[in-house]
């Protein structure tokens, strides 16, 4: 692996951490359910960002294939929750 991925793969990871500690914060300190179910949609996508990077940086499929894991079920649980928030029930 060249020095250059290896130092864009740690800054990107370095962002990725900073991006998810000030998405946390929202999580915790959001004033409506709305951001708070946001700040958790960022979340599962920055996760699956940071597996994406590491399956990079270990030229291993694997890791892609979790992503995608990650995304199905964030898209499934963000949809989850904006139905609970829109009509306080998930299942009718």
């Amino acid at each position: 692996m060249s020095t250059l991925l290896f130092y864009a793969i740690a800054f990107t990871l370095g962002c990725y951490t900073l991006a998810s500690l000030m998405v946390l914060v929202r999580l915790l300190r959001g004033p409506r359910a709305q951001d708070r179910v946001f700040a958790l949609d960022l979340l599962y996508m920055q996760a699956m960002l940071v597996v994406l990077v590491i399956g990079i940086f270990h030229h291993s499929d694997l890791y892609f294939e979790v992503a995608l894991l990650i995304a199905l079920f964030g898209f499934v649980s963000s949809a989850g929750m904006a139905k609970f928030i829109l009509r306080g029930e998930v299942i009718e």
